[in-house]
Order: structure tokens, then sequence, then C-alpha cells
């Protein structure tokens, strides 16, 4: 009787609903989807449960080092990761929309190319951490991801070269989140390569006034600008080597957002404690100093993680 019992609750699970399993698996990450048994294997490679792949909870061991790239990645540490990609990528079908990556994984051109080979309708990007990416690698993914929409990534020193790549490949890219200050030079470029833009968020940064004029006056189709918890800086007319920090926006700045769609803004610097921290850090958020999910925060719901 135990053995026909146990053949009969067995068949059960088998026989479970494809569309059961689904919901279910919905709930699962990607080390938990990983895990099934072969019977379920099928139902894994559903593409509604690889729309977005969410590896925000996946870090690096690292090392810290003085030279470029800045950090050495522990061997194992860079082979779990391979190996995550390519069961992801192996399960997905290439029906990744959406790619989340947290702000202490360091990808290599490597990694990123060939997620980029095996996702190619990707839609938006999460990518905090250039450290191991070379030009040629992020120019080759994004050559790639023709539908992407979406990009959130450091502040970098050249980026002429990555939003003419998206200028020349991306027609539907409409949204930029930069983690990191924001320069001048930033400015001019994404007016250059970029100037469709929709929405663009600096939140906790360290943004130069200028550089934010500018874009009030070149991004003419841009609808929603999020500065939230970010502090302006401007040279000192008396001493131009010396940086001045302007905690308020002046009548210009405000005149000129009133044609946004949104303006997204807090310079409370005497009671929010995300100003406090973005002028602590100069600018650059050490978010690992923080509650695990604050660099997901974004005011704009559609950077929101």
């Amino acid at each position: 009787m135990e053995e026909e019992y146990e053949s009969r609750r067995l068949r059960k699970w088998e026989e479970l609903d494809a569309d059961i399993l689904v919901k279910i698996f919905h709930k699962f990450t990607v080390f938990e989807l990983a895990r099934v048994c072969s019977v379920w294997r099928t139902v894994c490679c559903d593409p509604i449960l690889w729309k977005t792949l969410d590896l925000s909870h996946m870090r690096s061991s690292f090392i810290k080092i003085p030279l470029g790239p800045y950090v050495y990645v522990e061997r194992r540490s860079d082979e779990s990761l391979t190996r995550i990609l390519k069961l992801s990528m192996n399960l997905s079908g290439g029906n990744t929309r959406t790619l989340v990556f947290h702000f202490n994984l360091f990808l290599s051109d490597d990694q990123l190319t060939y997620t980029a080979e095996r996702c190619p309708g990707l839609r938006r990007l999460v990518l905090p951490a250039w450290n191991r990416i070379k030009k040629t690698g992020i120019c080759k993914a994004i050559r790639i991801w023709k539908d992407l929409e979406s990009l959130t990534m450091p502040s970098i020193a050249n980026p002429p070269y990555l939003f003419t790549e998206i200028a020349n490949n991306c027609s539907n890219f409409k949204e930029l989140k930069i983690m990191g200050p924001f320069e001048i030079f930033f400015a001019d470029t994404l007016i250059t390569c970029l100037p469709n833009l929709k929405t663009l968020s600096l939140r906790c940064s360290a943004i130069k006034r200028e550089a934010l004029i500018k874009i009030l006056d070149g991004l003419k189709d841009l609808e929603v600008l999020n500065i939230s918890h970010s502090y302006l800086v401007e040279l000192s007319g008396w001493q131009p080597r010396k940086k001045v920090i302007v905690r308020e926006l002046d009548e210009r700045i405000l005149e000129k957002a009133s044609r946004l769609k949104r303006f997204l803004t807090c310079m409370e610097h005497d009671t929010c404690v995300m100003c406090q921290r973005t002028e602590n850090d100069e600018g650059i958020v050490r978010w690992y100093k923080y509650d695990e999910d604050d660099w997901k925060v974004d005011e704009v719901s559609s950077l929101h993680l």
C-alpha cells in the first residue's frame, strides 16, 4: 500500500500544471531555478521567467589594487559568475529583456559579450561597475543590443565612444541613469550624441552647475530629470581653482527646468540623510556602507529596481 501511495504521489507532482509551476518558479532566484529536477527543467525555460535576469544580489570576491582596473577578482568568484551566466543564458532562450548587475559585480569583457550574444533583444541594462570592461567589450555589446532603451551606468571619463555607439545602433534609446559625478564634458557629449533623450537621472551625485544648465538648454526632448540628493558645484569667481558647493537651485535653473514634465529634486542637506551621504562621500556615494538595496532606489519609477 505504501509503495502504491508513493507512486500516486510522485505522479501528481510530475503532472502538476505548467502554468502553476511557472507562477511558483517566478518567485525563485536563478540559483534556485538551477536546482530544480529534470522533470521541471522544461518549465524553467518559459520566457516569462526570464524577462528580467536579476543578479543584483551576486557580488564578486575581490581586492582593491592601486592600478587599473583597480580591482582584482578572485578566480573562483569569476568562474562562479561564468557558470551562472551560462546557465541563465541556456535556460532563457534569448528572452531576457532586462539585465541587472550589482555595483560590486565586476564583469569581464568576455562575460559581457557572451551575455550580449545570447540575449540580443535586451532593452534595459543596469551595470554600475565597469572596472574590468574595456571600450571594445562594451561597444561590441551595444552593437548587438539594437533594442536597448535604458542604461544605468557609472560616470566615465571618456563617454563619446559609448554614446556614439548607442546613437548609431540603438534607435529606441530614451533613458539614462548616471551613478557618479556629472561633468561638463559628459553633458556636452550627451547633447551631441543623444539629443532625443527623454529621461535622465543624476541622483546622489556632484553635478557641475554649468553641466546642468547645458542639459536643460541642449536636450530639447528631455521630459524627466532627477537630481534628487545631489549638490551643485561651481568654480569660485575669486579663486578659479576652488570649487564651491551650491545647495540651492537659483531662479535661472528653475526657469529652464519649468518646461520639463517632471523635475525631481531634494537638496535638504540639513535634514535628508541621503543628501548628507552624497555630500559626505564627495559626490561618489560609497553604497557598500549603507543598506543593501539603497543603490537600487530611484525617484523615477521606470529606473527604480
